[in-house]
């Protein structure tokens, strides 16, 4: 997978294109964020409908590395709280706030060169209050 083909998933994903699951992940993908795991095309979807249309989740790519079979790359991510929701995957939150993930993504590709294991490593990852407060949480799954 070239970065440009890349950078499509990446604009699906941020437009929320469930879709891209289809097309970009195999159907037995496994994912391990921190002590979050889930596994096939239909486990993804149902994690994202747990965030989209509560948060707005917004990818940047810092950084792209691939060899053919692996591809690494350092994420950034922005979620926009956009309703209150006192059971969030990040606990409760309200609307407003924001949380910005930093950290490596790893995904380990198959022969169709579709996504078969993803990997998330955190750098950091920040909540910012309805102050403007940032307070660091280190990995939230």
């Amino acid at each position: 997978m070239d970065r440009n083909r890349f950078e499509q998933y990446i604009a699906r994903f941020n437009a929320e294109d469930a879709s891209a699951f289809d097309d970009f992940l195999a159907p037995e993908v496994t994912v391990q964020n921190g002590r979050l795991h889930y596994c096939g095309v239909q486990g993804m979807k149902d994690h994202y409908a747990k965030i989209w249309g509560k948060m707005k989740e917004t990818l940047s790519v810092r950084r792209f590395v691939c060899d053919g079979s692996t591809l690494a790359v350092w994420l950034e991510t922005h979620f926009a709280v956009q309703q209150d929701d006192a059971a969030s995957l990040f606990g409760s939150v309200r609307a407003g706030e924001s949380f910005d993930y930093s950290g490596l993504v790893m995904y380990q590709l198959d022969a169709a060169g579709k996504f078969a294991d993803i990997k998330v490593a955190y750098f950091d990852f920040v909540r910012t209050d309805l102050n403007g407060v940032r307070h660091s949480l280190g990995i939230v799954h």
